[in-house]
């Protein structure tokens, strides 16, 4: 008896853009796990997206809030888009980023307990505006950036107010050149980011699992080739020196004339600025990233009030 069913089937064709054949028969060679279907479908050249963990599958906001050279990033999460376009739901989303600020805090649970403007907790605001707007809210996630000299720049992707949007990024840049110079460069560069969705600053900041993963889908389609076992394992190191080209940010290619490196592009910043460029550290956040969300079946469930 399959261990999927045909929601399971359309979920893996979103992800891969696989066939509706290819995707049941990976799901039944993979016994139901979506992940290995994912990867024995991108194995085999079937698959057309490389990557859908963006794929936003919750609702609220992602929160910004810059002061001097430190920046943070918060993720808020509400049930409906309906909740994000609601001005006490923005007004609670940027408080707690204030917060965030303030506190310097990356831990969820810290900024819980951190003193909210006006009084109380960020715990007790948090769950009166849950009581009051009615639907159930969460913070998710935070990062903060700083740099000891230079600027971190905020930019917001799909804004519903400012610095409040579906995408979040901030760039932070280490110089000594001026703050104009560095806040023009900063907005390319965090449109770069929300476009390109890169993994981490550089190679070596690539998560090992994912890399790993990688390499073993590489292999699986190295050994398809038929080709000796030594030019497999050149296809091999290619394919994962490629996957770390394309994610890694500083290699990345500039979505504006998509040729030159994304180091390149600060490097050649600093040499007109007269002043070193280092771009130090960034955040993306995008809303519900890695969030499976539950899709409900409306008219089901109509029928099912109505037949009691």
């Amino acid at each position: 008896m399959a261990n999927f069913t045909t929601a399971d089937i359309k979920a893996l064709r979103d992800r891969t853009g696989a066939g509706m054949m290819d995707a049941k028969k990976a799901l039944t060679e993979a016994d139901g796990d979506i992940e290995a279907a994912v990867d024995a479908l991108r194995a085999k050249g079937l698959a057309t997206a490389q990557k859908k963990s963006s794929r936003t599958a919750a609702e609220g906001l992602v929160g910004l809030a810059v002061e001097g050279t430190k920046g943070v990033a918060v993720e808020v999460n509400s049930e409906t888009d309906f909740v994000a376009k609601n001005d006490q739901f923005q007004d609670f989303v940027r408080n707690v980023t204030e917060t965030a600020l303030k506190t310097g805090t990356d831990d969820v649970e810290a900024l819980k307990a951190a003193t909210y403007p006006g009084g109380g907790t960020v715990a007790e605001k948090l769950t009166d505006s849950i009581a009051t707007i009615g639907e159930n809210q969460q913070i998710r996630r935070i990062k903060n950036v700083a740099v000891d000299q230079g600027v971190v720049v905020a930019y917001a992707h799909n804004a519903a107010a400012a610095n409040l949007g579906k995408i979040g990024v901030l760039v932070a840049l280490e110089s000594a050149a001026s703050a104009d110079v560095l806040e023009a460069l900063g907005k390319q560069l965090a449109m770069h980011i929300a476009a390109a969705f890169p993994l981490a600053l550089n190679a070596d900041g690539l998560d090992a699992e994912l890399i790993e993963r990688e390499r073993s889908i590489a292999r699986d389609k190295a050994s398809e080739s038929g080709k000796p076992e030594n030019v497999q394992e050149k296809m091999v190191e290619g394919a994962v020196a490629k996957f770390a080209k394309e994610n890694a940010l500083l290699s990345q290619l500039f979505v504006i004339d998509n040729k030159t490196p994304i180091a390149d592009v600060v490097t050649k910043a600093g040499k007109d600025a007269g002043s070193p460029i280092v771009l130090k550290d960034y955040v993306r956040f995008q809303l519900g990233e890695g969030i499976e969300k539950e899709e409900s079946d409306f008219a089901a469930e109509v029928a099912a009030a109505v037949a009691g």
